[in-house]
């Protein structure tokens, strides 16, 4: 595939953290944030191995038209890794010890011929396409209130300020499912992609957010302009985004999501 992309990539350990567990891969044609949890040789050390494999994963180079299989098989061995790692630290006597990460994953793969974008998360680090100055949240947070919003038993704004806000329900290394959706989205339909940890979502609006997209041509310059307005917001937590523009292509396919998830899950659901 010959796609030409453009991209930036910010972090910041924010203004209340004194270790920042974030973590980021720019490795065209793959594209990572990992938000660790653990503190100081947890956290950070997890998504510091989220990002080993993939990086890995993109000096290797891969298959596009098994892209799934791919990333699915990377994200088993950054969990076989952070889960030894963690068991290495509670036997030599740490026994309270916890490492974990979020990962939101971009890359380009080929399907029916044409490239898309394989997008994969766990956990509440976010995947958005920004496209004719429109901003959507692609993914879904794997989050306590995500699924008190989804079912219904609380609204979208009162989810911002529940206590249980941070509290998530899959992750690579902790007790939870460590199984990530996953999702296609075809090139044409996405002038920008942003992978994001909730340092960046959480403190700033999706409005916000948009306008920022929309007023910052370079994505070296978005990025830096996204971390800065977390930081204005409070900075109460390690703030990462990856911002990948995509050029030159035509708006020649409609996005369908209800139909590129199913087509994901089906060719998910083949593998044995």
């Amino acid at each position: 595939m010959r796609v030409e992309l453009h991209h930036g990539a910010a972090t910041d350990v924010g203004l209340v953290r004194e270790v920042n567990e974030d973590a980021f891969l720019i490795a065209p044609p793959v594209f990572v944030v990992a938000d660790g949890m653990g503190g100081h040789d947890g956290g950070d050390v997890a998504s510091a191995i989220v990002v080993e494999e993939f990086a890995r994963l993109a000096d290797a180079g891969y298959d596009p038209r098994r892209g799934a299989e791919v990333v699915a098989a990377t994200l088993e061995e950054c969990r076989r890794r952070i889960e030894a790692y963690g068991a290495e630290q509670r036997a030599a006597g740490q026994t309270a010890f916890s490492a974990g990460t979020t990962a939101v994953v971009g890359l380009l793969v080929e399907d029916d011929g044409q490239p898309q974008w394989l997008l994969a998360n766990l956990g509440d680090s976010r995947a958005y396409r920004f496209d004719g100055g429109r901003l959507e949240q692609v993914s879904t947070d794997h989050s306590v209130v995500q699924e008190l919003v989804d079912a219904g038993a609380i609204t979208p704004d009162a989810a911002a300020r529940h206590p249980e806000r941070h509290v998530i329900t899959r992750a690579l290394g902790t007790a939870g499912s460590s199984e990530a959706d996953y999702f296609l989205l075809p090139l044409p339909e996405a002038e920008r992609l942003v992978l994001c940890s909730d340092g960046v979502s959480g403190m700033i609006e999706d409005d916000e957010l948009a306008g920022i997209l929309a007023a910052t041509a370079d994505p070296r310059d978005a990025a830096d302009a996204v971390v800065a307005a977390a930081l204005a917001a409070g900075g109460r937590d390690n703030a990462t985004v990856v911002v990948v523009d995509v050029v030159g292509l035509a708006h020649d396919h409609p996005y369908d999501s209800e139909r590129q998830r199913l087509s994901l899950e089906q060719k998910l659901g083949a593998l044995p």
